[in-house]
């Protein structure tokens, strides 16, 4: 399993599988067209950039018995700007220049430098020149996560602003060489709009969203099919389960991205690689770490968390576009891979964006539940688990003690408790109830008309209406239950039917009463 091994020289050369994308690389690299591409990140951007890498640097054997070295007849060697801005640290504009004077002077070594070159947008500039000159053919520019310093710094706007001047510039050289340029292919999470370097790079051809290319990073169905099936035998083996079964929890894990209108589900291969690997299912992508600028956006954006879950509405532009003076996180949540397209409207062209699979959700929201909560993750997590189990034995009065007592021990200094208004306290219902679904069956509806809460056991179904008003009583929780026909749904599953009224006073922020038939 290539885990973590993004060079495709070094995956060709050691034996590791590979995924066959080549047709991609062929279809990209027959037109002389300047190309962006946002990617979650650990999504397999450094490897099609190495890709492009070796098949414009004419290592035609790389790539025997692959779909490119059948049908391309001319093999030629380009000069490669190869520039990348992963694995370093933004914390200064010194740290950024740091980085992009790295990546000037390994270029230089090779293709010679010029001392009145005295910016990094002359010395770019300079050595296209003279690459293109000594070698006689046209440069390719590939560019690896070229938003990682933006990103690093956006919690610092001053920082922000001095680099995005900076890579304006340096890029912007770019746009009039393009007479000397072959190929050029800028890969980031994020696209930065109207503020950043696109603003000058206007002639990029950003195929983020464009359904040929859909399955460009990422594993589909049918590749996973044809190239994991000794995998997913051993992966079913270890786990004693039916092969069947194994591919179910493959896909429900980590399948469900969708990076276009009309397009194949995509696995994420970071966690399908590690799983195979370990044999073991688990949150891989996640335990890498979510960004810390998204958690700080996050913390300050107010956002109503059960809107998450499929009921989120946007435009192209404003899923792909970043801004820097917009507070929502949505773009950032949907770029970031933390939402995918769910559905597409051809009447009203809006996307409905969603979480992808298991492994993203309960990631994210155990994530989420110490910014809402003030809690650790871990003394969150076990509070969850203790009410789950309370539940599964039928202890209602157990559960609801303990919920009783997690909103009394939150901070009531924490910003979002703060604020005390409805959007928090559903918020917190919400994660708090899916985060169950890890353990039994939930569904968290908060639509008009619906439950707050269904909870699932071997045994029973429960329930739940919250009143959230100063003045309200368990008592009419339970006859909204009833005057709503919240059980209806549930008649016939065979289980009993239990339902929970429960009163929240939102001045005091304590959950004062609850009731249960």
């Amino acid at each position: 399993m290539p885990i973590g091994i993004q060079d495709f020289e070094k995956l060709r050369r050691g034996g590791y599988l590979y995924v066959d994308k080549t047709a991609f690389v062929h279809e990209l690299a027959r037109l002389d067209r300047p190309y962006f591409l946002g990617r979650p990140r650990r999504f397999g951007k450094s490897l099609l950039l190495t890709t492009l890498k070796a098949y414009f640097l004419g290592k035609r054997e790389l790539f025997e018995g692959l779909y490119i070295y059948g049908v391309e007849k001319e093999w030629q060697e380009y000069p490669v700007f190869h520039l990348e801005f992963v694995g370093e640290e933004y914390a200064s504009f010194k740290h950024f220049e740091a980085a992009l004077d790295d990546n000037l002077t390994r270029l230089e070594a090779t293709w010679g430098k010029n001392e009145v070159e005295n910016t990094f947008a002359r010395r770019f500039k300079g050595l296209i020149c003279r690459a293109y000159a000594k070698k006689g053919k046209r440069v390719v520019v590939l560019v690896d996560e070229y938003d990682k310093p933006l990103l690093e710094s956006i919690s610092n706007q001053k920082l922000n602003d001095g680099i995005r001047d900076a890579l304006k510039g340096f890029y912007g050289v770019l746009k009039g060489m393009d007479a000397s340029l072959r190929f050029v292919f800028l890969t980031g999470v994020t696209k930065f709009s109207k503020v950043s370097v696109f603003s000058d790079l206007n002639m990029l051809i950003d195929v983020s969203m464009d359904r040929k290319y859909a399955g460009v990073c990422g594993i589909s169905e049918k590749e996973l099919l044809a190239n994991f099936q000794p995998e997913i035998h051993a992966l079913a083996e270890d786990n004693e389960l039916t092969d069947g079964e194994a591919f179910a929890q493959l896909k429900k894990y980590y399948d469900g991205y969708h990076f276009a209108k009309e397009s194949e589900d995509m696995y994420n291969p970071f966690s399908v690689l590690n799983t195979f690997y370990k044999k073991e299912f688990a949150y891989y992508w996640f335990k890498t770490g979510t960004p810390t600028f998204l958690v700080k956006m996050l913390q300050n954006s107010g956002l109503m968390i059960p809107l998450l879950e499929n009921d989120i509405c946007v435009t192209a532009s404003y899923a792909t576009d970043y801004r820097a003076d917009n507070a929502d996180p949505t773009p950032l949540l949907y770029q970031s891979g933390y939402l995918t397209i769910k559905a597409y409207s051809r009447e009203t062209d809006l996307y409905t964006l969603g979480f992808p699979n298991e492994e993203v959700k309960y990631g994210f929201l155990n994530e989420l539940l110490p910014i809402y909560s003030g809690k650790t993750l871990n003394g969150s997590s076990l509070s969850v688990i203790s009410m789950v189990q309370a539940l599964k034995k039928g202890d209602v009065n157990g559960m609801m003690a303990m919920l009783q007592a997690f909103y009394a021990s939150i901070p009531y200094d924490l910003p979002h408790k703060k604020q005390r208004n409805e959007s928090y306290y559903h918020s917190l219902f919400y994660l708090i109830f899916s985060l169950m679904g890890q353990f039994v069956q939930a569904e968290v509806k908060s639509a008009t008309g619906r439950a707050d809460a269904v909870v699932k056991t071997s045994g029973a179904v429960y329930v739940f209406e919250f009143k959230m008003d100063d003045k309200a009583t368990a008592k009419q929780a339970l006859e909204q239950i009833d005057a709503k026909g919240y059980l209806i749904p549930y008649q016939a599953d065979g289980r009993e039917l239990v339902k929970i009224g429960a009163a929240f006073n939102r001045k005091k922020g304590l959950l004062t009463e609850w009731k249960s038939e």
